[in-house]
């Protein structure tokens, strides 16, 4: 966290044992310079004029990134929540058990439809790509308008000459051998929410009842895992600060034969239990750090490590990313609710600070408008002065909002390490990024 702290808005200065190396914030540019210039650059971060530096050597001037808000850009993702009930009892979850604060409910095979119709004329306007995804609460206790929704959109699409995705998020408790054929059937991107080994994971994800459900998420999952070819299952494990311990959950579920698993800190929670503090998020850096460092070492020797962080970073680093928001939120992404309510994601579900219409009214162009121009990064503090903050986008909108800023450390911390990662990997295995890599 030390190493990764911002010293200039501009530039983010580091240096390993091959050498020293320059990060410019602007187009998330990387270079490998000499002593020479890194002792210039050094200076020039001390004397504040970095950024007259860059100009100066022709790597400043015009921004990729200036202050306009985003046009709203053609919707290419929905997610569904399908049911805004769950038969589990995580304490931290976002949604309040499933019914975002309201009664439980399902959504209608007709509000889904509607859901369809926006999805599709609004791809077909864009890129003619899209993704459907069914979230909850459990959407698989509405399995019913899950398979009539996703078999309907599919055909829709073909009609339309558009390449519809599917995806879905699910405890694992009621999956079935015949959802397991379904997903293979439509490709489905399935994400199931895993906490850790057995003991941790029944403790932070229980029934409401009372008991564990590791064991029997596992029996349910593991046709899934088994048939993937079209279908990819993925698992998503949320860290508090009773599980993290992360080198054996992410061996256990790689060994499972998931597709890939990934990390999120709990930052926000409804009522602020269990949420990361500070000290937790340093831990946390440092076993993300022990994941990545074994990561590499798969990656020299040839095999396959599938951290989904690790491997989305490098992924960004290599292509340069740069962005004004951390995800496309009321832009190109908005949550339909089980009343037919459009929400900036599937958090603002139920609340007023994430509004953006109704499916019986339409986007609501003015909310939508706000929203991009107020959550852009340039109008968030303290981004302004951070060099990691068009990779990063300001951080999730909801906790953000919810929270405020607790993981700037943490997330300028594993960017730092993920950057002197891929300058190692890129010069061990420049074939592994052939394909952005595996």
């Amino acid at each position: 966290m030390t190493a990764a702290a911002p010293r200039a808005a501009d530039i983010h200065l580091f240096a390993d044992g091959d050498g020293r190396h320059l990060f410019v914030a602007d187009g998330s540019r990387l270079f490998d310079i000499d002593p020479g210039s890194f002792a210039e650059f050094d200076a020039a971060v001390a004397e504040g004029r970095a950024a007259a530096l860059l100009v100066e050597l022709g790597l400043g001037g015009s921004s990729v990134i200036d202050d306009a808000p985003l046009p709203p850009p053609p919707i290419h993702a929905l997610s569904l929540a399908v049911a805004q009930k769950r038969n589990l009892g995580c304490f931290y979850c976002y949604a309040r058990q499933g019914s975002f604060g309201d009664r439980p409910k399902n959504m209608e095979p007709a509000t889904a439809e509607r859901a369809v119709a926006l999805l599709l004329s609004q791809a077909a306007t864009g890129a003619g790509r899209a993704t459907l995804a069914f979230l909850g609460g459990e959407p698989l206790v509405n399995r019913r308008v899950v398979r009539e929704t996703t078999r309907r959109a599919a055909l829709l699409a073909r009609q339309r000459g558009v390449a519809l995705a599917f995806a879905i998020t699910t405890n694992g408790t009621l999956l079935t051998e015949a959802d397991a054929e379904f997903f293979e059937e439509y490709g489905f991107a399935v994400t199931v929410s895993l906490d850790g080994p057995r003991e941790l994971h029944d403790r932070l994800r229980p029934y409401k009842g009372g008991g564990g459900s590791f064991d029997k998420i596992m029996r349910r999952v593991r046709p899934l895992l088994a048939r993937q070819r079209r279908m990819q299952v993925s698992a998503r494990v949320t860290v508090t600060p009773q599980n993290l311990a992360l080198r054996p959950t992410l061996d256990l579920l790689i060994a499972e034969g998931f597709h890939s698993v990934g990390f999120a800190p709990l930052l926000s929670a409804p009522a602020g239990g269990g949420e990361m503090q500070r000290e937790h998020l340093e831990d946390m850096l440092g076993q993300m750090i022990e994941c990545g460092r074994e990561f590499e070492r798969r990656i020299v020797a040839g095999a396959r490590y599938p951290f989904a962080n690790m491997i989305n970073a490098l992924r960004e680093v290599h292509r340069g990313t740069h962005r004004p928001y951390p995800c496309g939120a009321g832009a190109g992404y908005l949550e339909v609710s089980a009343d037919g309510d459009l929400a900036a994601c599937h958090r603002f579900v139920g609340e007023e600070k994430g509004a953006m219409g109704s499916l019986a009214d339409g986007i609501d162009p003015l909310r939508r408008a706000h929203w991009l121009q107020d959550r852009h990064v340039h109008r968030q503090k303290p981004c302004r002065e951070c060099w990691a903050r068009y990779l990063c986008g300001g951080g999730c909108h909801h906790e953000v909002i919810h929270r405020g800023r607790p993981a700037c450390d943490y997330i300028r911390g594993w960017l730092h390490y993920c950057l002197e990662a891929y300058l190692r990997l890129s010069r061990q295995r420049p074939d592994r990024f052939a394909d952005a890599l595996p």
